[in-house]
This record gives structure tokens, C-alpha cells and sequence, in this order.
């Protein structure tokens, strides 16, 4: 147990899929896991443990921002030893030819904050994800059939930001904005973890096309599907 996650040692697999809302967290326990169990409620950060394909899987949630997924990816790799983790988000795309629902698999996460120096001695704005886990993502997509897009996306820190971002991020090359990887990715690597981040497009901040809420929930399930099989493929 830590302060922020009470359930057993036992009670968390050694493959997380991390998204950022608890509840969504919930909806793929419940539309994808059998067996599944509640194995953490502490400030409504649901994390459920349950089986996909025969192969033991917790989803948890992260919350927003690399402070609260920074907590949550550092405690499950370092206290429960957990090996891999696949965050599942939505990201606003700065390419135009980027259209809603496409996947991005995050090669590299840009992020302006310290804290992969503070957490991980890290001295860059550039951190890749886990090669291994990266490539699997891919395999399993090309074997899928699914289209993907990499690159660098933009960890940001403010999400209502004071100057125009379409400059800046043509100035860093980014290729789409999330708020959670630079964080994630800088755990990995101090704790000798493996981590990656896949994405759907859910606003395109150039052509200005955006999905509901709703339209979110219901158009997530390639990238969850996904991220769930690449998992099996790598406890097999």
C-alpha cells in the first residue's frame, strides 16, 4: 500500500493500462475485463484487476496533468513492481492532416516543466517512450490492420494557455498536445520500467474539428483494443 493506492501487492497486474478518468477506467473493466475487482477507490482513483484473454490486466486511472500521473505510473512501478504501462488518452492534433479518431503512438514526449530533472535526474524537454513497447504497439497494429501516426507530442502543462500555441509548437515540431507522457516516460526510465502512450485524436486545433464528449467515449475502443492486445502479445 502507498498513501495514494490501497490495494495489495497481489492485487496489481504487472500490465496496466492507464487512462485518465476513473470512470472511463471503469468502462473497460467493465465492457473488456471477466473477473474483474475493484482493487483501489482512494480519492476516486478507480484502479479494477481482471482478466483479457486469459492474461491478468489492471486499468487505472491517472488523472490529469503530469503531477497526478507521475504519482500514480511511480508508485505502481516502484511499490508494486508493475512492468508495463500503456496510457490511453485523447490528444488535439497540430497537423492538419490529422483527422478525428486517428491513433497516435507517442515516439516522444516535449515537455517545458522540471520534472523529469526533480524526479529522474533527466536533463531534456525530449523523452522517448520505451523502445520495446513502443515497437510492439506497432507490430500489433500493422498485424491489426490499424493505421497509426507517431512523433512528438506535447506534454503540456497549461491547458488554457496565454499565447497563441500553433507558433510554439511549430517552433518544437510538436504533432499533437496531451498532458500526461512527458511525466509517465520519466518514470519509466528511473525506475528501468517500460511505458508508452497511445492516443486518439479528438480535436484538430488547425482545421478546428472536434468530437463530443460522447462521441469520445464511443469512438475510443480501436486505441483500447489496441492497447489491450499489445499487452497479451507481451506477457505471452
Amino acid at each position: 500500500m502507498t498513501p495514494h493506492i490501497n490495494a495489495k501487492p497481489t492485487d496489481i497486474a504487472k500490465v496496466v493500462l492507464m487512462p485518465g478518468d476513473s470512470l472511463r477506467a471503469k468502462a473497460i473493466a467493465e465492457k473488456y475485463l471477466t473477473d474483474y475487482k475493484l482493487v483501489n477507490e482512494v480519492r476516486n482513483m478507480f484502479m479494477y484487476t481482471g482478466k483479457y484473454q486469459d492474461i491478468e490486466i489492471t486499468i487505472a486511472g491517472s488523472g490529469m496533468g503530469c503531477p497526478s500521473i507521475g504519482i500514480y505510473s511511480y508508485e505502481l512501478f516502484k511499490f508494486y513492481d508493475v512492468d508495463y504501462i500503456i496510457r490511453i488518452g485523447s490528444a488535439g492534433s497540430y497537423k492538419s492532416e490529422f483527422e478525428l479518431y486517428d491513433i497516435f503512438n507517442v515516439r516522444e514526449a516535449f515537455g517545458e516543466s522540471n520534472y523529469a530533472k526533480i524526479a529522474a535526474n533527466i536533463d531534456s524537454h525530449l523523452i522517448p517512450s520505451s523502445e520495446k513497447l513502443f515497437n510492439t504497439i506497432e507490430d500489433v497494429a500493422l498485424k491489426q490492420g490499424i493505421k497509426t501516426h507517431t512523433g512528438t507530442a506535447y506534454a503540456a502543462d497549461v491547458f488554457y494557455r496565454y499565447d497563441e500555441s500553433l507558433s510554439f509548437t511549430k517552433e518544437h515540431n510538436l504533432d499533437v498536445v496531451e498532458m500526461e507522457s512527458y511525466a509517465l516516460f520519466a518514470n519509466a526510465i528511473v525506475t528501468k520500467k517500460q511505458a508508452a502512450t497511445l492516443l486518439t485524436i479528438s480535436d484538430n486545433l488547425v482545421t478546428k474539428q472536434a468530437a463530443s464528449a460522447m462521441e469520445r467515449q464511443n469512438n475510443f475502443m480501436v486505441m483500447v483494443q489496441l492497447a489491450l492486445t499489445t499487452e497479451v502479445q507481451l506477457m505471452k
